[in-house]
């Protein structure tokens, strides 16, 4: 059974304004991990309120497992979805110590059972011995994974996560990342996560929605939206990369770096994308074009080139130990196959 299917639903806010969510279809697969990733205003937000039952569609249909909770003149209040959700501000009860938080999820469980299961959770999610504590006397990545525990305490059918992590700084963001799926695999639930934030939702998402305008562009999981974006705009967003024309001759194309072997044949002018790890820097050779180094931006792990060829520019990632500096002559290699995309440079 699909724990979630949206089938087509759309959300406008007014009508001479474009829908903020627009024909959206999605289906989450049973203990499954998907995010939708896109900028702000593309309409995750908005999707996730109306799977949570917070606001209603204009059109469409929302199915939790085999309940349709949204459409057809039907509407589930949010309360009697049975989803778990997980804010990005945590949402805790400042005046309840952390073990009463969970506690509040636990409502229809025998109140002689609710502490006991509550313990439990806090041991599940890496906090045994904090349950007498306030949330203000813990850190932010301790009050999201009590928050992740009063969530799924009711066994929901599966969790929303609301840019759970944002509020986060970067290393403990990674750190939490991690334990929160951990867990969600660990108890076999089934979570969508909204997130601005690519990096978040390639490494904690089995799959990946790109979302624009109130559109999923692309959907699939992390190394193929990565490695194979759809159109310019799926590339640009989900990382760095390099953008450009170029003439397509069956299986290969014409570039300002030499001829590139593509990723599908394609016949004419077409726009490539390569990612700049996808490149390799090389010493001057006759037989390939020219470029000059004209940045080098230095990370301690790796070092990011800027290299002309005439008027264009190409950003080659490479590892730390490259000798070449601004001003020498380079050649560009390709390690990857170009990607043909759909837009504009």
């Amino acid at each position: 059974m699909t724990p979630l299917r949206i089938d087509h639903i759309t959300r406008r806010y007014l009508p001479s304004h474009p829908a903020a969510v627009d024909a959206l279809s999605l289906q989450v697969q049973p203990q499954e991990v998907f995010a939708i990733v896109g900028p702000s205003g593309c309409g995750k937000t908005t999707t996730l309120r109306i799977i949570a039952g917070f606001e209603r569609p204009d059109a469409g249909s929302v199915w939790i497992g085999d309940r349709l909770v949204e459409g057809d003149g039907v509407h589930v209040p949010a309360e009697k979805r049975h989803i778990g959700i997980v804010f990005q501000d945590y949402a805790l009860f400042p005046h309840l110590d952390v073990v009463h938080n969970v506690m509040f999820g636990l409502h229809q469980m025998p109140r002689r059972n609710r502490k006991a299961r509550a313990l439990e959770l806090l041991e599940m999610v890496g906090l045994t011995g904090m349950g007498d504590r306030k949330p203000q006397q813990l850190s932010g990545g301790q009050q999201q994974r009590v928050a992740l525990a009063r969530s799924i305490a009711p066994m929901p059918k599966f969790i929303l996560l609301d840019e759970p992590f944002s509020n986060l700084d970067p290393a403990l963001r990674a750190e939490t990342r991690h334990q929160v799926k951990q867990v969600l695999k660990e108890m076999k639930i089934t979570a969508l996560l909204v997130t601005h934030d690519q990096e978040e939702a390639l490494s904690f998402a089995d799959r990946i929605g790109v979302m624009r305008d109130g559109k999923l562009l692309q959907v699939g999981t992390p190394q193929q939206v990565y490695n194979h974006p759809a159109s310019a705009f799926v590339a640009n967003f989900l990382g760095r990369t390099n953008l450009f024309n170029a003439e397509a001759t069956g299986e290969h194309a014409a570039t300002p770096m030499g001829e590139m072997c593509l990723s599908c044949p394609a016949k004419g002018p077409v726009l490539l994308s390569v990612r700049p790890e996808h490149l390799r820097i090389a010493p001057p050779h006759p037989d390939e074009p020219l470029g000059t180094v004209v940045s080098r931006e230095f990370k301690g792990h790796d070092v990011t080139l800027k290299v002309c060829f005439g008027d264009r520019q190409v950003l080659v990632h490479t590892d730390y130990t490259c000798p070449y500096q601004v001003g020498q002559s380079v050649s560009v290699l390709h390690a990857e196959p170009a990607v043909v995309v759909t837009g504009d440079v």
